[in-house]
């Protein structure tokens, strides 16, 4: 298992080069000068002139990937040239919003579709089974942007001043501010900087109230990812109830199932655990890709409720024209698929023995 996370890890680092190289190119193929993108009405030939010669944008375009690739090595994700702010310490500001909505996403989709697909699939060709299709196929279809709106007007216009009622924006409740973690605990002395780390997982809100024993910051943050959760959850909710519902199917007309059954063991029991573990290899697959694709920027869910996550801020990027702080979010989002990726190739090996990783 070692040898193959090693292999794997090993494996992606021309990958992640590559993305580089690639999202380096297309950054400076998009038509527009990101003075004046950045500047606007204020942007003279002169301050464009020593905006490039600050930027580094006088250079030739080999010579700025090279001077590129070499800070990256060193852990230099470089400035963005829109908020003049180093690109990783913007990645730790925002990044977390965006693993926090896409967790709790996914455990939405999980927690519902799998036991929708399993259910559909053991009562074939009833009304729960075609009931729970056409709803699937329903959320499926769904645009994100109308469900986001729609779920904000229900719930914190409709059902305002209500026990039902939701907040319709941001992630805490104004004028809130959390003690993060490490304060708590005493692990930074005053007045000296954090390590990145740290601030990460202390901007992740959930995690920052639970380390802090903060029931009220938890309630304040759950109520606030509610409505975007389910918006972003709903697509990946409906594919992986399809999923579920098509591997069970094929799983329960194998022959152990037959002579689990001929055996005697309780219904649950079979499609519990002899069918469902078999029947989830192809279920890990989508949530993983599911998984992935939400991590690199629910960009509709994040402008819909005022969320500033990866996904909006890689947008405003490109249109601003903020080569470093695109190529830096999109190789951190391409290290993500590439973690995610074998994190699910592990799982196979723990759900099917028969894999064996050498």
């Amino acid at each position: 298992m070692l040898t193959f996370v090693l292999r794997r890890l090993t494996f992606s680092i021309p990958v992640i080069f590559g993305i580089m190289i690639v999202t380096f190119a297309l950054a400076r193929a998009i038509p527009g000068d990101p003075c004046l993108a950045v500047l606007g009405e204020r942007a003279t030939p002169e301050i464009c002139e020593a905006f490039a010669r600050r930027n580094g944008l006088d250079q030739p375009v080999p010579v700025q990937l090279l001077i590129y690739m070499r800070n990256f090595a060193g852990g230099d994700l470089g400035d963005s040239l829109r908020f003049h702010r180093p690109v990783m310490e913007l990645l730790v500001e925002r990044l977390p919003t965006t693993v926090e909505l896409g967790c709790f996403a996914l455990l939405f989709a999980i927690s519902i579709g799998v036991p929708i697909g399993v259910l559909s699939a053991y009562r074939h060709k009833s009304a729960l089974d075609v009931g729970t299709m056409i709803g699937a196929n329903i959320g499926v279809s769904m645009p994100v942007f109308w469900l986001g709106l729609m779920l904000a007007y229900l719930f914190a216009v409709l059902l305002k001043d209500t026990p039902l009622a939701l907040p319709p924006s941001g992630r805490l409740t104004p004028g809130a501010n959390p003690q993060p973690f490490y304060a708590l605990w005493g692990w930074v002395v005053e007045g000296q900087e954090p390590a990145g780390i740290l601030v990460f997982f202390s901007r992740i809100n959930t995690l920052n109230a639970l380390l802090t024993l903060n029931g009220e910051l938890l309630v304040d943050a759950l109520r606030h990812l509610i409505l975007p959760a389910v918006a972003v959850g709903t697509i990946p909710l409906a594919i992986i109830a399809r999923m579920s519902r098509s591997s069970v199917l094929e799983v329960l007309s194998q022959d152990y199932v037959r002579t689990a059954r001929a055996k005697g063991l309780r219904e649950g029991k079979v499609v519990g655990v002899h069918a469902l573990r078999n029947a989830l290899l192809p279920v890990i697959t989508v949530i993983g890709l599911n998984f992935g694709l939400v991590i690199s920027g629910a960009v509709l869910t994040e402008t819909i409720f005022s969320l500033t996550g990866v996904g909006r801020t890689l947008v405003d990027s490109i249109t601003s024209r903020d080569y470093t702080l695109v190529q830096g979010f999109t190789v951190v989002i391409a290290a993500g698929f590439v973690l995610i990726n074998m994190v699910v190739d592990i799982m196979y090996g723990y759900l099917d023995p028969r894999i064996r990783f050498n």
